[in-house]
């Protein structure tokens, strides 16, 4: 297994170094995204950081978006020097919800929701990395959510403008499509709550109306099946058919990917999540089209034992390559890891963002 490449991936990953004011990508992403995009060392494909589709998809200080030119030309940058080493990047589309503070929020409005419900935990809102707790939010009216599935259909036709590969939407970790569709968070009585049918609507009418602008083959989604309490309140009362239902109704559509964070945690597996991705798993069967992709605490030996196993058809790695930009080379020549450093997540400059050597580099400087 020595010279055989791996189908590793790189996750969306949230740096929040986006230039101020404006959310806008810089020369400094460019050079980030490129280092990991060599793919012979490196990822066969990256997912960007998630990227807001409107000002109110905001729930973090400093995070890119892509709902103005300005941002698409500052996402141009990163996707013409991925392309030139070779590599593929999809952006990843956003909306935080009630997962926001009304400092981040235009005129200072409280973040909107499926719910009225605060959800709890905490964000940053500057550059200090001031964490405080989450704002209550707002439900929006029927009328605003398919608003909101509009702005997403939009931005992935600007994404294409801005050179990216395709688009995954973020329907994972706590934030505005997964408010809609758990039962534990959507208490809404219109077409988009009650039943799981009405509860799916605008997972898949975001997912149709993006697969018509740009192409099924082009767009993937992210979804996190496990109850992991992330910030709390996250709860669905059949988690199983919840998202199997999801995954059929993605497949029915076509698309290129399902991207299933399957842990938040090295070496946890929730009881009955092989269930649910088993099921996922049958509407995802691989090949050249509905890849299914896994992440979430995975290892080498794990990844290289769920990849062994058919089990997946890619897996996705996050933290392990913001410290190693050659993931892919050192994973499959068995070459130690750099570990990462938690205080260079977020926030700040190139420092613990575009400086962490290749192995080959490490082996010069030794």
């Amino acid at each position: 297994m020595v010279n055989q490449q791996w189908p590793i991936w790189m996750a969306p990953l949230t740096r929040s170094r986006a230039m101020q004011p404006g959310n806008i990508p810089t020369e400094m992403h460019a050079e980030y995204y490129a280092q990991r995009a060599h793919p012979e060392d490196g990822a066969i494909a990256i997912i960007s950081e998630a990227t807001p589709v409107c000002p109110e998809g905001h729930g973090y200080f400093a995070t890119p978006g892509i709902y103005t030119e300005e941002q698409v030309d500052g996402w141009k940058k990163t996707t013409r020097a991925v392309h030139e080493v070779g590599g593929k990047i999809y952006c990843q589309l956003w909306h935080v919800g009630r997962v926001s503070h009304v400092s981040l929020q235009p005129n200072g409005n409280a973040p909107v929701s499926s719910t009225t419900t605060l959800g709890g935990g905490k964000t940053y809102i500057d550059a200090k990395g001031t964490r405080v707790k989450t704002s209550a939010p707002r439900a929006l009216e029927t009328a605003e959510v398919h608003d909101v599935i509009e702005k997403f259909r939009i931005a992935a036709g600007r994404c294409m403008k801005a050179g990216f590969d395709g688009v995954e939407i973020h329907g994972a970790n706590g934030y505005l499509l997964e408010q809609f569709l758990r039962s534990g968070i959507n208490d809404r009585s219109d077409e988009f709550g009650g039943s799981l049918e009405n509860r799916l609507k605008v997972c898949l009418e975001i997912a149709k109306s993006i697969s018509s602008e740009i192409g099924a083959d082009r767009t993937g989604y992210r979804i996190s099946p496990i109850s992991g309490e992330l910030e709390g309140g996250r709860f669905d009362e059949n988690m199983e058919e919840t998202y199997a239902s999801l995954a059929i109704g993605l497949a029915d559509l076509d698309i290129a990917f399902i991207d299933v964070v399957e842990s938040f945690s090295v070496g946890v597996r929730e009881e009955g999540l092989d269930a649910i991705c088993a099921r996922i798993r049958k509407a995802f069967p691989g090949g050249d089209s509905k890849l299914y992709l896994a992440g979430g605490g995975y290892t080498r030996e794990s990844a290289r034992a769920a990849l062994d196993s058919k089990r997946c058809d890619g897996v996705i790695f996050g933290r392990d390559f913001i410290s190693n930009p050659d993931l892919q080379k050192r994973l499959r020549e068995n070459l130690p890891l750099t570990p990462w450093e938690r205080r260079s997540f977020y926030l700040g400059g190139a420092e613990g963002y575009v400086d962490w050597p290749t192995f080959e580099d490490e082996s010069e400087g030794a």
